[in-house]
């Protein structure tokens, strides 16, 4: 697997594997729900995803955004390609939320509502917590 995906916890982490794509929880929990979509295909370029990356994509993110919908209720879904630090092909899955969400104990607050993410803000969801969080979406995984 790429260094992307190790470096998110795969395998972890991983939600779903489809493919072309890997669904993993992001650690760091912006938002509630805050995933890592990692391209399993070896590129760093956007550009360079096969045409059947791309049509799977589809799937994948109709996936991600009913069960976060139907499991935490956001209100915006936010998908950010930035990838400065990890150059394989990834987006960051940021729900959007106007108010506090709780999980496992843990209060997570959407720091940036209405504007941008505020990406160094954030609950570390790991041992237990991270269990947890993984197992609720792949049991709820649409």
């Amino acid at each position: 697997m790429n260094a992307t995906a190790e470096k998110f916890g795969y395998p972890n982490t991983v939600i779903k594997e489809y493919q072309h794509w890997l669904v993993l929880v992001r650690p760091q929990q912006v938002t509630l729900g805050s995933l890592v979509l990692v391209c399993k295909e070896s590129v760093t370029r956007f550009s360079d995803v096969s045409t059947a990356a791309f049509t799977e994509l589809h799937e994948v993110i109709a996936a991600i955004e009913s069960t976060l919908r139907e499991l935490y209720g956001y209100q915006k879904m936010n998908y950010l390609m930035l990838m400065m630090v990890d150059p394989d092909v990834h987006y960051h899955v940021i729900p959007r939320y106007d108010s506090p969400c709780s999980f496992s104990g843990k209060q997570v607050v959407d720091h940036g509502w209405p504007a941008a993410p505020a990406l160094a803000e954030f609950v570390e969801f790991d041992g237990q917590a991270q269990v947890e969080l993984v197992a609720e979406l792949q049991k709820a995984w649409r």
